[in-house]
């Protein structure tokens, strides 16, 4: 990344930094990052260990992780050489543990209409988190409908991922680290002090070494789109007991595809897709795909098989991307996704794109983006989602190289 392209985002990432925390980031070229007077080891790519391996030798923790945290440091399946200080220290990034709600009427006083937020629901309970704010604290801590759930974004990675927030029987709660791994957060539960990866949802670190969190479905969506769809439902407000520039975005133009990956030091990207190529992924029984936004934009509905599911991608304009300018409601369209089984109730439906129209061939019905059919014979059916992630090239390849890149 060149330099004049480097320095609006230094700039944004500065005023992060001096919201959460004294620390002080540095940037160059290479892309990494130290804290005052630390020094960054390289890993050879015969060193790297992949998530899920097996524990690996003792070695020395994170410079300066002993002093912040009590972690089982003996336990990690990843080398702490991959590991880099984002800047600010553990919880510098607050994560958000009482969350407050509001009504959509509210809410939409201070929200654009292709404004991103994500939406995660049980049963009747909906609840709609914008990353205007989420883009400040990373992590959501919450109850939805009697489940404890985490609600995540790594903006460097371009990743909103819920996960089920029990494990073992266990409720957790989550903090960040201040660290990242190949440009991603790693964050901890407070209970045991483990270490995750938000990434891949594995413990890394700790305690709980080797456990797995359970990926929930939370489409990222147009604040339009939301509000017309779950008119009942509370969206997170602003009063986060904190004081940030909620509706700007610290990190302006770094989704530019043309520019580098920040703060990254990890595998070589593979050179099929830009670095900072928008991809959407899935990850089923062994199998993982990505399908390029762009590819996307212009086929608006696949069909496809994954990890042995038959499954249907739509794909629609409507959402503005969360990294491009100043203001998150002005940045540029770069549409939305979701994922579904293509099975219902016995039936396998065969989706095309008719103009600004979803259609299933088999019946004729109308669907929206959210797998719900609008009209026609089967309208009111809703298809079963699958947990689906949206990344940037370079990070998805950095946790599945040998992933299947979608083309028609």
């Amino acid at each position: 990344m060149g330099n004049k392209r480097l320095l609006p985002l230094i700039a944004g990432l500065a005023v992060v930094i001096a919201a959460c925390s004294p620390t002080v980031i540095l940037a160059s070229d290479e892309a990494t990052s130290v804290e005052a007077g630390e020094s960054i080891e390289s890993t050879t790519e015969t060193e790297r260990a992949p998530a899920g391996s097996p524990l690996l030798p003792e070695e020395n923790p994170p410079r300066g992780a002993e002093r912040e945290f009590s972690t089982d440091f003996s336990k990690h399946t990843i080398p702490y050489s991959e590991i880099l200080s984002g800047g600010p220290p553990k919880d510098g990034i607050p994560a958000i543990d009482n969350p407050r709600f509001i009504s959509i009427s509210e809410a939409d006083a201070w929200l654009g209409d292709l404004e991103p937020v994500i939406v995660f629901h049980e049963q009747d309970d909906v609840r709609i988190y914008p990353l205007q704010i989420l883009i400040w604290h990373e992590i959501v801590n919450d109850i939805v409908g009697g489940r404890p759930v985490t609600i995540t974004f790594c903006p460097l990675c371009n990743t909103a991922i819920g996960f089920d927030a029990t494990v073992n029987g266990q409720q957790l709660d989550f903090g960040t680290t201040g660290r990242l791994r190949f440009s991603n957060l790693l964050m901890y539960d407070r209970q045991t002090e483990t270490w995750w990866q938000q990434a891949t949802g594995e413990a890394v670190i700790g305690e709980l070494t080797g456990t797995q969190l359970t990926f929930l479905p939370v489409p990222t969506i147009g604040w339009s789109e939301a509000k017309d769809t779950y008119p009942e439902a509370q969206v997170l407000s602003r009063e986060t007991g904190f004081s940030r520039a909620y509706g700007n975005n610290p990190y302006v133009g770094y989704d530019n595809i043309n520019s580098s990956p920040f703060l990254f030091d990890g595998p070589i990207t593979p050179g099929q897709l830009p670095p900072m190529a928008r991809v959407m992924t899935v990850d089923l029984n062994g199998e993982a795909v990505a399908y390029p936004n762009d590819v996307l934009e212009q086929v608006r509905v696949v069909n496809d098989t994954v990890g042995g599911l038959d499954l249907v991608v739509l794909w629609q304009p409507g959402l503005a991307s969360v990294l491009d300018t100043g203001s998150l409601a002005d940045g540029r369209d770069v549409g939305t996704n979701a994922v579904f089984e293509r099975e219902l109730e016995g039936l396998m439906l065969t989706f095309a794109a008719d103009g600004d129209r979803i259609i299933d061939e088999q019946t004729g019905s109308i669907w929206n983006v959210l797998g719900r059919a609008v009209s026609g014979e089967l309208e009111g059916s809703q298809l079963t989602p699958v947990v689906k992630v949206d990344h940037f090239w370079f990070s998805w390849a950095a946790f599945k190289p040998e992933t299947r890149i979608y083309q028609p």
